[in-house]
């Protein structure tokens, strides 16, 4: 997740930019929260969650997701009254008993951002240009922006009716779990993956065919910011999403090198859930992006991570190990002076230690010896430019860091 978290909070398209603030919540919620936020229909509640008995009735659950806990805190500090525009961002682990595999875990970690108190289309647009850069600033460029509508309470239960008229004539060509869904919630049909009922699918119609007056402007607007903005998008008329909160606006973003499972972010807009978790009508949109699909997606792409391990700018290598204390001393009056510093803890020789240096290609030696520490002095050794000199101890920190970048030395 580190390298995605600064593309979500910086670049022109950062939170810090467009003014979201940071909301954490805990990992550990009551499941009502998630039964009446994601719905106890979807498949995270009936089959995923990770939940706890905590008394007669009671049950707290592992995190599975992170917009009804942002909506829980947004409630519960009364954000909504203070000040009920708000735009926040999350970052940290969700939980869901998955079988474990490539890209599916069930320890897993989301970005993602909420946008409560508008239900104006140009914000549905701006979480997409969002998670739209995230992906660009991390490199990648093969993924495709996939959006649609669903429909808001007016028109959308028409339009389940038919559904469901339709389906009841087909059930004995879809797997048992559609055949359960289709009372419950039809639209979940949309989401199986079973090939069967891929097929009933693709012969059902379309949301966007039976949309009200206002769905219809909203969704023709959502699509004309986009393009205004220059993003690149394409329609699914078959995408719903998998959480039962959603309203209108609905989107995705996929990466075709991922295979079946190629979603790298999902979002979309969600009017009621704040009044349905007990606060007032506020309308909302955000966007979720799953870390470690987006690395598998680098990887892909881009190739394996370099080395994550930082190299540190400065070495110092004892020469003798009765000097290793004043060594670790210097180590420390480096880091104090904005010099990323390190020595050896293993015990090598000189040799070995320089070798190290070597290695780990820092830009500075700092050698010290019985000679350097019966002058009170420091020998330091450029290894970029081959020069060295003896500098007092006391100042050694600082002519470390003001030891200008190879770069500058070129440059001036």
């Amino acid at each position: 997740m580190g390298a995605l978290a600064p593309a979500l909070r910086g670049g022109p398209h950062g939170v810090r930019v467009l003014c979201y603030g940071e909301v954490r919540t805990p990992v550990i919620e009551d499941v009502q929260l998630f039964v009446k936020g994601t719905g106890e229909t979807t498949d995270i509640v009936q089959k995923e969650m990770y939940t706890i008995p905590t008394g007669e009735d009671e049950a707290i659950a592992l995190r599975p997701e992170g917009t009804p806990p942002v909506v829980r805190a947004y409630l519960e500090h009364s954000l909504h009254k203070q000040q009920p525009f708000r735009k926040l961002y999350y970052a940290g682990p969700m939980f869901r008993r998955e079988r474990p595999q490539r890209g599916r875990l069930r320890q897993f970690h989301q970005l993602g951002v909420e946008v409560f108190g508008s239900t104006s289309p140009l914000v549905d647009a701006e979480t997409v240009l969002m998670a739209g850069e995230v992906f660009r600033r991390v490199g990648l460029t093969r993924h495709t922006v996939w959006i649609n509508t669903i429909g808001c309470p007016q028109c959308r239960p028409a339009f389940r009716a038919r559904l469901l008229e339709i389906l009841r004539g087909r059930t004995e060509e879809l797997c048992a779990d559609c055949r359960d869904r289709i009372e419950r919630n039809v639209m979940r049909v949309y989401d199986c993956k079973n090939e069967g009922c891929r097929r009933v699918v693709d012969s059902l119609p379309e949301m966007t065919d039976h949309l009200c007056e206002a769905c219809t402007a909203h969704h023709a607007e959502v699509r004309a910011a986009l393009t205004r903005a220059g993003a690149g998008f394409r329609d699914d008329p078959r995408l719903v999403r998998g959480l039962d909160y959603y309203t209108r606006t609905v989107y995705e973003i996929k990466h075709p090198d991922l295979g079946a499972r190629d979603a790298i972010c999902g979002g979309g807009r969600y009017d009621g859930l704040v009044e349905e978790l007990g606060g007032p009508p506020t309308p909302g949109v955000g966007f979720s992006i799953g870390a470690e699909a987006t690395l598998l997606a680098m990887e892909a792409e881009l190739g394996p991570a370099p080395d994550s391990s930082a190299s540190p700018t400065a070495y110092v290598v004892c020469f003798d190990d009765a000097l290793r204390c004043d060594a670790f001393a210097l180590v420390h009056d480096l880091r104090r002076a904005g010099v990323s510093a390190d020595m050896d803890y293993e015990g090598r020789s000189p040799k070995s230690q320089l070798r190290v240096a070597n290695r780990l290609n820092v830009r500075l030696c700092c050698l010290l010896g019985p000679d350097e520490a019966a002058r009170g002095e420091v020998t330091l050794k450029d290894m970029t430019e081959g020069r060295q000199w003896a500098a007092p101890r006391a100042e050694a920190a600082q002519q470390a860091a003001a030891l200008p970048t190879p770069d500058a030395s070129k440059e001036g």
